[in-house]
């Protein structure tokens, strides 16, 4: 990493910029996941049962939940891909 103080910031702010993009791009997912399916799409995607349920209430119960788990996976992947980027995964 760089010796100058000026460098690291900008080291560091170039890190947290594309962290809060991941963020971003990753809540905006599950947002539109959860409310969009579980409550703006609801009674199209009830037209679809799977299982026996109907979609969106499957959705709106548990769909959100899986995505977001499956969010935080991915989350994990790019932050550990960004430290090596950035040099702060050797601290």
């Amino acid at each position: 990493m760089e010796n100058n103080p000026s460098e690291k910031q900008k080291h560091a702010t170039k890190y947290w910029r594309e962290n809060l993009k991941y963020l971003v791009v990753l809540l905006s997912i599950w947002f539109t996941v959860s409310y969009g399916a579980g409550i703006l799409l609801v009674d199209v995607l009830n037209e679809i049962t799977i299982g026996g349920f109907k979609l969106g209430f499957w959705f709106a119960q548990q769909g959100s939940i899986y995505v977001f788990i499956v969010l935080i996976f991915v989350y994990v992947r790019l932050m550990n891909k960004l430290d090596k980027k950035y040099g702060f995964d050797k601290q």
